[in-house]
């Protein structure tokens, strides 16, 4: 029995070897000429950068990190997180409550004074309940470290206003920071958040996308890139999935490309699925790489949430993740900038992205237009979902319909789920543990 799997990113191709190893019949079905979607990588002039924004490997998941970390055996560096946040001119440790006396003194008392006074108001129940994500970090972090970061970033990032955004994605994403962690910040004291994050690896050569060749590697034969889907049919019993010039037949189908693309193939899909559909929001993604000559800061990943410096939301150090990134007495600079689907950014070409993005890097005093010795610029139309307050309606009822005609959803943008690589992949295991043939 042939099981056809539709996408060729991360989780397609993970989900491809792990039901090979149970012995079934796979093939894979990739639109793009590459398999890795958002985990390829590109190397030019000496230069590795990741093409769906800043990866690396990290989880709290021991059986996913210990599954990744296979995969770059013998390729792997590992690194201790230093990661920042740019603030008013200044770099400010990151989570930003963690960080709090790297602020000006004034900052850092509204920060400390208004989080002492929520907690305490939380805790005679004199908070009511937040209902949104906005209301959710003043409840969570007090108006001082809201105003002055989480509210301008997260509205940086997403694109979206965090009021009409859902709070029930955040528990286990954004950790709530113990009490005594804040205080000690604030006086100096050093403490860490994200602990998971604190060490993580990356490919020594490759970039991200040597752990998805590392992946593919077993399955290389069962996998067609070129095949974009345009019609997925059951007749018979059997899925006939065809690119619009080839029909391929299989008894079983799974999804893992975006759920747009899926419904989008299938003949009969009721209206109110349809509209469903169209309302589930995400956001894209640009990527401008820039290689220098010389050093770049001794920095993990930048968070940069003020707009007036421009439209790049965080940029990352892939020449500070692996020593075989860039050539020799050269450093890289990962820009990402989000956006949505038509709007200003999506109409800007390349040229003027990357002079924007420089101009942001020289005004940080982190590079000079002088020592840019190389340039490029990737989209992504697919790069964040976005959990707007109706999301649980539209993806509950979206994917009621695809599981009602035996299509499974696997994946970051096929389940329509905000999942890093860890949780891909642990999606996968999951559906691979508790999968049995129909």
């Amino acid at each position: 029995m042939t099981i056809a799997i539709l996408g060729g990113g991360l989780s397609g191709l993970a989900l491809a070897r792990l039901l090979q190893e149970k012995g079934r019949d796979v093939i894979v079905l990739e639109a793009e000429a590459a398999c890795g979607g958002l985990c390829r990588s590109k190397n030019e002039q000496g230069f590795t950068f990741d093409t769906g924004g800043s990866h690396i490997i990290f989880s709290r998941d021991k059986e996913v990190l210990a599954f990744m970390r296979q995969m770059v055996l013998g390729n792997e560096q590992r690194n201790d997180r230093n990661t920042k946040i740019f603030y008013k001119d200044r770099y400010v440790k990151y989570p930003f409550e963690n960080g709090l006396s790297d602020l000006p003194q004034e900052d850092r008392f509204f920060c400390i004074n208004e989080f002492v006074r929520t907690h305490v108001a939380v805790e005679k129940g004199e908070l009511p309940a937040p209902e949104n994500f906005r209301e959710w970090i003043y409840y969570t972090f007090g108006k001082g470290i809201a105003e002055c970061y989480m509210v301008p970033y997260n509205e940086k990032i997403w694109k979206f206003p965090t009021e009409k955004m859902s709070l029930h994605w955040v528990d286990g994403r954004i950790p709530r920071p113990p009490v005594e962690d804040v205080i000690k910040s604030a006086i100096g004291i050093s403490t860490e958040g994200y602990t998971h994050q604190s060490v993580f690896s990356y490919p020594l050569d490759g970039g991200i996308e040597a752990v998805v060749t590392a992946i593919a590697r077993p399955i290389q034969g069962r996998i067609r890139t070129g095949f974009r889907v345009t019609s997925v049919r059951k007749n018979g019993g059997v899925f006939e999935i065809s690119n619009g010039s080839e029909v391929i037949r299989a008894e079983q189908c799974i999804s893992t490309m975006p759920v747009q693309h899926l419904i989008a193939a299938l003949d009969g899909v009721p209206d109110s699925v349809k509209a469903a559909c169209d309302a589930l929001r995400y956001n894209a993604i640009v990527c401008v790489n820039i290689g220098i000559r010389g050093a770049v800061p001794d920095i993990s990943w930048l968070y940069i949430p003020e707009t007036a410096l421009g439209m790049t939301n965080r940029i990352s150090f892939p020449s500070n993740y692996s020593a075989h990134a860039a050539p020799g007495g050269c450093g890289s600079v990962l820009a990402e900038i989000t956006h949505l689907p038509g709007d200003e950014v999506s109409r800007m070409d390349d040229a003027a992205l990357t002079q924007q993005v420089i101009a942001t890097l020289e005004a940080m005093h982190i590079l000079t237009r002088e020592q840019v010795v190389y340039t490029s610029v990737e989209r992504q139309p697919f790069a964040y979902v976005v959990y707007d307050l109706d999301y649980q309606k539209n993806v509950a009822r979206v994917k009621d319909y695809c599981t009602s005609i035996g299509i499974p959803l696997v994946g970051r943008f096929s389940q329509f789920e905000y999942l890093n690589m860890d949780g891909c992949l642990r999606s996968v295991m999951d559906f691979v543990a508790g999968y049995t043939d129909c």
